[in-house]
């Protein structure tokens, strides 16, 4: 080879050395970059892992820390917790599942103090074992094997009741005990020591206040009798005395024995009746009673009080409400009597206006409501409520003129209250009052008043009174039968309008400048034909009034519903339907006679209809002298060729002399024969010898009670088919005396002090075939 093929060949080697060396050196140097951000990678992931296990080690040291921190405050907390276990006076105690004790406070352990076996680890039924051979509990009679396996069988049982043991030293202790999900327990073990020591003096105090309550109700019951024995010879001898002849000042003393007299009887009752309520031994009777006749009689009872005061008493009774009610009669009689009686004393001019209203519901029953309005003195506002306590009344300087007890408002709100009703006053100082109280009564009939319209020639009726209150009731009344009706507040403003033409009038007695009487005169002498009722407060017109002649109708103010329908019905001509103020169709309809001449008046007395309700106050009627078609003229006395060959036999037993004496008196005027019996073993004697026809029967005798006799009479009549009606005549006025009263035989009940004509209508009403009637002139 040529040197330079050689030089040639040479040169090519090492441009490729050199290439080859190039591409190492860029190959080297792309490792050395690659290496080297490899290393930078590797070295923030260093960086950074050490910065985790930093953080870790931090929080390591945190978590060390509040585990330290709470594991103090634990053991804290356990020693708190358990220090509050052992301060307390009950004990505590946990047990597993095996019943083997794991902890228990000083109280649980201070049972079993000396017993160094008691200790946590100790099994329940080891416990048991201790407790009855230490003689630690008082078993009883229970033998100590008996016991501990009724502990047991309560301790394993699910539903582990609390349970009570007596410890020898006389403790009571109540054990409660708790089983968790794992079967640990938890036992508390309570001292109720004290408890049932209180318990056991609540018993005794308990029985003795029953004992008290007994003692109080027995001494009611006695002072009762002995208070209504001696006043009823009071009341009784007032009452004769009166009927003697006295001058004025004779009688002022003797009306004023009897009313004082009956004032006391009428605090004795209040007393009673709150007795009673207080010890929740007052009972409702529910009966079927007229609430509108109720109310009409209570109102005639303050009549002559409310005239002496110179004030009228109004009644509004909604004039298609229902009247015959199921309740207790008696009991709302005495809330009305309270309410009205309490407006009539407080009411000084003015008047009082009843008003009752109510709301049929949908099961029958009516909703009433009735409220008393007064014009009276009124009462306080922060006194209001004040007037339903007991024994309160308004205690100012005005009101102590104004004599009670304070307990009649009481006792009506707990009455209303026991009918499941509410009672209520609104009042305003200086103008008076109103009280009123809603009760839910069954309806006894279903069927409203339904009067009949007049007919198309009665259409303007003409009210004349100087009452505003009494004029708008009537109007609305009136006006509710369908007549159009106009009030006038005097005789001459009425006499202008009458002039215009009107079909009725109905005007009140007294008015000032023209009476009802002189109206109606006026009217007849200017040819007006209009018929005229007139309304009185005392219903005494008469034929000799001036212009009675010119009265179709006088009647009684506050006018029942019936009256008046009986009084409009007696206007419509013959042939013209009549009201019927029951709404009854056919049996118990009322008939009114047809219209009444001009010149011929009609006056009203009180009178008794019967209907198929029972007794309703209704009116009859008479024309001058005569007596009229619905009048029932009063019996005579029977003519000597008529009289039954002998007396009634009348025995009294009574062996209180001043009542002997009272009873005489007031039966002297019967047409009877009477005989006293000073006890029971004279009046069975008498019984059997004198063969009386009623027997009056006091209660409280020596010798034998009135019950004891009346048992030995029905049984001397047993097989005889006689009975004699037996009246008791008794002091006895406590709830339950009269059904244990009559329990023994008796007939009927008659509660000191004795009323003479009470007395009267029992002989009346055992008057048997063949004797002479009791009633005479005299007695008449």
């Amino acid at each position: 080879m040529s040197l330079a093929n050689k030089l040639a060949e040479e040169r090519r080697g090492r441009l490729a050395a050199e290439r080859l060396l190039e591409q190492k050196q860029a190959e080297l140097h792309a490792a050395n970059r690659k290496l080297g951000k490899h290393a930078r990678a590797l070295s923030d992931e260093i960086v950074e892992t050490r910065a985790k296990v930093r953080d870790v080690e931090d929080e390591n040291q945190r978590v060390k820390t509040e585990l330290t921190v709470a594991n103090e405050k634990v053991e804290v907390a356990e020693r708190r917790l358990w220090h509050s276990i052992e301060t307390i006076q009950d004990g505590f105690a946990f047990f597993d599942a095996d019943g083997r004790m794991i902890a228990a406070n000083h109280a649980y352990l201070s049972v079993f103090e000396g017993l160094e076996a008691v200790r946590p680890g100790i099994s329940y039924v080891e416990i048991l074992q201790f407790a009855t051979e230490e003689g630690l509990v008082d078993i009883g009679d229970q033998a100590p094997a008996a016991w501990r396996e009724d502990m047991l069988d309560r301790w394993q049982s699910e539903d582990q009741v609390p349970w009570v043991i007596k410890l020898w030293s006389g403790h009571s202790i109540k054990l409660i005990d708790q089983r968790g999900h794992g079967g640990d327990v938890v036992s508390l073990a309570l001292d109720i020591t004290d408890t049932v020591r209180y318990e056991e003096r609540l018993r005794d105090a308990k029985h003795k206040a029953e004992a008290a309550n007994r003692a109080k109700s027995s001494f009611l019951a006695n002072m009762s009798h002995e208070i209504r024995t001696p006043m009823n010879g009071v009341v009784g001898m007032a009452d004769l005395l009166r009927d003697t002849d006295l001058d004025e000042e004779q009688a002022l003393y003797a009306t004023t024995i009897k009313n004082s007299g009956e004032a006391l009887l009428v605090i004795i009752n209040d007393v009673l009746d709150y007795s009673k309520i207080e010890a929740e031994k007052l009972v409702l009777t529910p009966e079927v009673f007229d609430l509108e006749r109720c109310l009409h009689e209570i109102i005639m009872l303050m009549q002559p009080k409310a005239r002496d005061q110179g004030i009228e008493i109004l009644l509004d009774y909604d004039l298609f409400l229902p009247t015959l009610l199921i309740g207790d009669c008696g009991r709302l009689r005495q809330v009305l009597t309270n309410l009205i009686g309490n407006a009539v004393k407080f009411t000084m001019e003015g008047h009082v206006l009843i008003r009752v209203v109510g709301i049929t519901e949908e099961d029958g029953n009516l909703r009433l409501r009735i409220m008393v309005e007064d014009t009276g003195i009124g009462i306080p506002a922060n006194k209001v409520t004040h007037v339903f306590g007991e024994f309160n009344q308004i205690d100012d300087e005005r009101n102590r003129r104004f004599e009670g007890t304070g307990l009649g408002l009481a006792i009506s709100q707990k009455l209303i209250r026991l009918m499941d009703g509410e009672i209520w006053c609104e009042s305003e100082e200086g103008r008076g009052s109103v009280f009123g109280f809603a009760v839910t009564l069954p309806v006894a009939e279903m069927s409203d008043p339904e009067p009949c319209l007049l007919g198309p020639d009665m259409c303007r009726a003409l009210v004349v009174d100087p009452q505003a209150a009494n004029r708008l009731i009537l109007e609305r009344q009136l006006s509710q039968l369908g007549l159009e009706v106009r009030g006038c507040a005097t005789g001459q403003e009425a006499l202008k309008h009458a002039r215009a033409g009107v079909d009725l009038v109905v005007a009140d007695h007294e008015m000032a400048g023209m009476d009802g009487f002189e109206l109606a005169e006026a009217m007849a002498e200017t040819g007006l034909d209009a018929p005229v009722i007139i309304l009185s407060q005392t219903a005494r017109a008469t034929d000799s009034e001036p212009a009675g002649r010119y009265v179709q109708s006088v009647l009684q103010k506050p006018v029942p519903r019936r009256a008046l329908f009986a009084a409009l019905g007696a206007l419509a001509p013959v042939g013209r339907a009549p009201f019927a103020p029951s709404g009854r169709d056919g049996e118990g309809k009322l008939e009114f006679r047809s219209h009444a001449t001009a010149n011929t008046p009609i006056v009203t007395e009180p009178a008794e209809v019967a209907v198929d309700e029972g007794p309703v106050p209704m009116f009859r009627a008479r024309r001058g002298d005569e007596t009229a078609p619905n009048q029932d003229p009063r019996p005579s006395v029977p003519s000597a060729e008529a009289a039954a060959p002998r007396q009634m036999r009348v025995l009294a037993a009574e062996d209180n002399r001043t009542n002997r004496l009272v009873l005489s008196k007031m039966l002297k005027a019967l047409d009877i024969e009477l005989q006293f019996a000073e006890n029971g073993l004279e009046a069975v004697e008498k019984y059997q010898k004198f063969d009386p026809d009623i027997v009056f029967m006091d209660i409280s005798m020596p010798e034998m009670d009135g019950k004891e006799a009346t048992r030995a009479i029905r049984k001397i009549e047993q097989g005889t088919g006689r009975h004699v009606p037996i009246v008791a005549m008794t002091a006895h006025a406590m709830t339950g005396d009269d059904e244990e009263i009559l329990a023994a035989g008796l007939d009927h009940y008659l509660t000191k002090p004795l009323r003479k004509a009470a007395l009267a209508e029992r002989i009346a009403d055992a008057q048997p075939e063949g004797v002479r009637a009791p009633a005479t002139d005299k007695s008449a």
